[in-house]
């Protein structure tokens, strides 16, 4: 993903302050985030949205040209999807058994089985498909297309040399999304400082929300019980919107260059990953109230994450950069074979939410 030029992470490669460092969390947190290990992967390619399977503990990981297949606790690749092109996401079907990589530079999605992690063919998309979700309200699959501003809806289940895929119309460029499995689907529209609805079962855009206080929404999670989803946004901010009024109820500082966010439904904690070396945790301490608990020291660069839910477990990629120079499409280029993933573990004792 190409950000604006104004959010151009111009200190990725210098430490934030050591005040966004501190790792003791405010008292009534459930626990400290640290971490754990750092697992050395290796490859060529930059990466994007990272994802998990809880079920085979394998993730999945965008790297420009091509996508591998990576296991979550010793780093080692089982298998690497060589053609897809100008790749950002994956989103998993478990259901159907099968993968999705959304191809930004082939207008494509390239479908794969989660079992031999084989190529099962490729689907046509819209202009540039970023972001790509499964939504198991509506049993499918969505890659939103940042250059032509729509969702392609495709059928998991069908065989991709005949899937003829829908396309629903969006009025913004779409960044990431969250499905509350209920039948709506919510997006960031990074250029209108936006949060946008879905009705699946209508296939329609039905409403659009401002987010107050925050600018270039990229990352997004969900609470799907209480209503709420989390935006990560380039001013620095963390916005919680009500997504049944639509209204922004809560803003928290956040460091620079985010670009995913994350949700734990067991802790109540939302996550927001930073490309300037941070990741900040936040949850609700009282009713309407939303504060900071923790800023965990990552690695820089770590401005995307995968969010293990069964273990609590947050995996952020990453690598080495230079000292200067080297940029590339908007970021510093980073050193080859120095991709890396940054494991993020809690300690203490795991209290359920009320």
């Amino acid at each position: 993903m190409k950000l604006p030029e104004k959010y151009l992470i111009a200190g990725m490669l210098a430490l934030a302050s050591m005040a966004l460092f501190a790792n003791e969390p405010k008292p009534g947190a459930l626990g400290t985030y640290s971490v754990a290990k750092t697992l050395n992967v290796g490859g060529e390619g930059r990466w994007d949205y990272v994802i998990i399977n809880p079920q085979t503990q394998l993730l999945y990981v965008p790297r420009q040209s091509h996508t591998q297949v990576i296991k979550a606790d010793t780093g080692e690749v089982v298998a690497d999807l060589k053609d897809t092109p100008g790749v950002h996401g994956v989103a998993l079907a478990l259901d159907a058994g099968r993968g999705f990589a959304s191809n930004g530079q082939g207008n494509s999605v390239t479908v794969f089985d989660l079992k031999t992690n084989k190529e099962l063919g490729n689907i046509p998309a819209g202009q540039k498909p970023d972001c790509i979700i499964y939504d198991p309200g509506s049993k499918k699959v969505l890659a939103f297309c940042g250059k032509s501003d729509e969702i392609t809806v495709i059928d998991p289940a069908a065989d991709p040399a005949t899937e003829k895929p829908q396309s629903i119309k969006l009025d913004g460029a779409p960044e990431f999304a969250a499905s509350d499995g209920a039948g709506h689907v919510y997006v960031n529209f990074e250029d209108k400082d936006s949060v946008a609805e879905i009705d699946m079962k209508t296939k329609k855009q039905t409403a659009v929300w401002k987010i107050e206080g925050g600018e270039g929404p990229t990352g997004l999670a969900i609470d799907i019980a209480h209503h709420r989803v989390f935006s990560g946004c380039h001013n620095q901010i963390l916005a919680v919107l009500d997504t049944e009024t639509g209204k922004t109820i809560a803003t928290l500082p956040i460091g620079r260059g985010v670009d995913a966010c994350g949700f734990d439904p067991v802790t109540g904690e939302a996550f927001a990953s930073c490309g300037d070396g941070t990741l900040t945790v936040a949850r609700e301490t009282s009713p309407g109230k939303f504060e900071v608990t923790q800023t965990v020291k990552t690695k820089n660069g770590a401005r995307t994450m995968a969010l293990d839910p069964t273990t609590h477990t947050i995996y952020l990629p990453t690598a080495e950069f230079p000292e200067a120079g080297g940029r590339a499409g908007g970021r510093p280029t980073p050193k080859a074979g120095t991709f890396e993933i940054v494991v993020v573990k809690r300690a203490g004792v795991l209290k359920p939410l009320n």
